[in-house]
C-alpha cells in the first residue's frame, strides 16, 4: 500500500517542532502541500526547509500564537478568505502542567482557549469547503489520559477530553459528506514536550531526569518512547482515502500503556 495525497492541501497546528513537525514531514512526503501553523517564524522557516517537494508541492506557513485567541482567529480569518483546505491537524502545545488545587479559574479558560475553542474554530473555518467537495479530514492530536487522566495534567485532561466528545458528535454530523474526524490518543513520544515534564517531575522529586526517564520508558510494555516519525505515519494513513470508512474514532498510539479496554 502506497499513500498518495498529491494534490492535498494540509493545514498542520504547532508545526515548528515535535510530533507537528513530524507530521508535516510526513505529509509532505506522500505528495500534500503542507501549511505550518506556529508562533516562531525562525522555526518554521527551518521546518519549511525539511518538507519534502519532489512532487511539485507547494509549502508555506502561518506565523500564530494559540495562546491568543483573539489574534489566532484573526490570523485564520484571513488565511480562509483566500485559502481551501483538505486536511486539517488540531494540534497545539499543551496547557501548563498542574494538580486540580493549584489551578485557578483563569486557567481552566485559557486551557479552553488553547484546546478547545482554538480547534473547534478553525474546524468550523475548514468545513464547507470540505462539505462542497465530499472529501475532507479533520484529525486531533489528542492524549492517552482522556481515557486515564494523570493527577499532575489537570487542564490537558479536562480540555482534550472535551475536545474528543465534541469530534465524535462531528463526525456523525459530516460522515455523509465524505468528511471524516479522528482522534489520536497520544503516549510518551520523545518531543521537548515530554522532556519537559520529566525534568519537571525530576525537580519535584528530587531526582535526576535520566531517573525519570527510565521510569516512565519501564511503564510501557514496548520498553521504548514512541518516535515522531511513527506518528506521522498514522496521520498519513488517516488523512488518506484508505481511511475513508474510519470516522468517530479515539485511537491509542502509545506501546501499549493503556490499561482500559474502550
Amino acid at each position: 500500500m502506497q499513500i498518495s495525497l498529491k494534490g492535498k492541501r494540509a493545514l498542520v497546528g504547532g508545526s515548528s517542532s515535535g510530533l507537528g513537525k513530524a507530521i508535516a514531514i510526513q505529509l509532505a512526503h506522500c505528495g500534500a502541500d503542507v501549511t505550518l501553523m506556529s508562533r516562531s517564524a525562525e522555526k518554521l522557516e527551518e521546518t519549511l526547509t525539511a518538507l519534502d517537494r519532489s512532487q511539485g508541492q507547494n509549502h508555506g506557513y502561518i506565523v500564530t500564537n494559540f495562546n491568543d485567541y483573539a489574534d489566532h482567529k484573526k490570523t485564520l480569518t484571513d488565511f480562509f478568505r483566500t485559502h481551501t483546505i483538505d486536511v486539517l491537524i488540531n494540534n497545539t502545545n499543551g496547557p501548563q502542567a498542574g494538580t486540580l488545587l493549584s489551578k485557578q479559574e483563569e486557567d481552566y479558560q485559557q486551557a479552553f482557549e488553547l484546546l478547545f475553542q482554538n480547534a473547534v474554530f478553525m474546524t468550523n473555518l475548514a468545513l464547507p469547503y470540505m462539505k462542497a467537495q465530499g472529501f475532507g479530514r479533520i484529525i486531533n492530536v489528542s492524549s492517552m489520559t482522556v481515557k486515564e487522566p494523570q493527577d499532575g495534567l489537570v487542564l490537558s485532561n479536562t480540555m482534550r477530553t472535551a475536545l474528543v466528545s465534541w469530534s465524535k458528535s462531528l463526525s456523525n454530523a459530516v460522515a455523509a459528506d465524505g468528511i471524516t474526524v479522528n482522534s489520536i490518543l497520544t503516549g510518551y513520544f520523545d518531543t521537548d514536550r515530554l522532556n519537559n515534564l520529566m525534568e519537571m517531575q525530576a525537580e519535584k522529586e528530587g531526582i535526576v531526569l535520566d531517573q525519570v526517564k527510565q521510569k516512565r520508558i519501564q511503564s510501557i510494555p514496548m520498553n521504548r518512547l514512541g518516535d515522531p516519525q511513527e506518528y506521522g505515519y498514522l496521520v498519513a494513513f488517516l488523512a488518506s482515502e484508505y481511511a475513508s470508512f474510519l470516522t468517530g474514532a479515539s485511537i491509542p498510539l502509545d506501546g501499549g500503556i493503556a490499561k482500559t479496554l474502550f
